[in-house]
């Protein structure tokens, strides 16, 4: 093989090796961006936070093995952090040890240690209480008089009738909420459940009562504020100005706990997510069929609906009721 021969070749070797460095970096690209903004800082807390304790202790992380990685775990469930936490955060490392081009460290092993965590710390964890229509009533019964209560009353109510997570509800823009003749068609067009934003369509029937509707609170709300395009739910400062930014996620839960709070109630109880699980809670009390509340929470699984079933149907057709007792 001569020079000329030689230097294509070396050449091609090059550019090849340029291919797989821009390969390899669009595909931690294509990775980092298949999970939802929020979910991915999520990720990024829980493995600083992996990292930091594995560092403290002169354990090695990256790749992880069984032995620092079951510690890490035991660790968690001792320091009393909540299994669904703690699921959260194997989900963080193996995404982590992914996109590192590492395989995943839930090994054999570690699926038995995350058993027994289960076993042990899952049984007694309780997650927040749902806002059931009664108890949407008293909050409602405590906003305002004023702009932001009018903007709140919207929110609670838009968020318990479309059975919204956080992030979901204080992503809606005005261009995507139609008023029809029913009520509203709200257009979604990514949420959890929804990574490849294909859209979802929500539809918010009138109610029966004008304070209770969350129809007739959006057109409320939006008259008030004079809001023709962008965000529907946004900031007023002290001087009841509008912001044109929209809310963020933790303002919701802080809005329902306010309400909960002058409603009488324990704060503590209730958080964002309880206007979801409180749709979910409510149609089951009152014999909602399941398809008919998974269409609405947009639920992929049936089994995490049904425990929302249970909790609005444990009274109902009780065997421990009218016997006597």
């Amino acid at each position: 093989m001569n020079s000329k021969e030689i230097s294509i070749k070396s050449n091609e070797l090059d550019k090849a090796e340029e291919t797989l460095k821009f390969l390899l970096e669009q595909k931690k690209e294509y990775i980092s961006n298949s999970k939802a903004k929020n979910t991915v800082k999520s990720y990024s807390s829980d493995w600083q936070h992996f990292t930091q304790w594995c560092k403290h202790n002169q354990l090695g992380y990256l790749p992880t093995n069984d032995e620092n990685y079951s510690l890490y775990l035991s660790s968690l469930a001792i320091e009393g952090y909540r299994v669904s936490t703690i699921r959260r955060r194997m989900s963080s490392i193996a995404q982590a040890h992914l996109v590192a081009g590492h395989p995943s460290p839930t090994t054999a092993h570690i699926k038995v240690v995350w058993a027994g965590i289960r076993r042990v710390h899952g049984a007694s964890e309780i997650g927040k209480l749902p806002v059931v229509i009664d108890i949407l009533k008293l909050m409602l019964n405590e906003l305002p008089d004023k702009l932001q209560g009018i903007r709140d009353r919207a929110v609670l109510l838009i968020g318990f009738a479309g059975a919204f997570r956080r992030s979901e509800l204080v992503s809606l823009d005005i261009e995507f909420v139609s008023i029809v003749r029913e009520g509203l068609i709200i257009q979604l067009n990514k949420s959890k459940t929804d990574q490849e934003g294909k859209g979802e369509s929500i539809g918010i029937p009138y109610g029966s009562f004008e304070e209770t509707c969350p129809v007739r609170a959006y057109i409320d709300w939006i008259q008030a504020a004079n809001l023709k395009s962008g965000p529907v739910f946004r900031s007023i400062n002290r001087h009841n100005q509008v912001s044109q930014s929209r809310l963020s996620d933790k303002s919701v839960a802080l809005i329902v706990k306010r309400y909960v709070n002058e409603a009488g109630l324990d704060e503590k109880l209730y958080a964002g997510h309880s206007l979801r699980a409180g749709l979910a809670t409510t149609a089951a009390m009152l014999g909602k069929s399941e398809r008919a509340i998974m269409d609405q929470t947009r639920h992929r699984s049936e089994a995490m609906v049904r425990k929302y079933i249970r909790m609005g149907s444990i009274f109902k057709e009780n065997a421990a009721s009218n016997i006597g007792l």
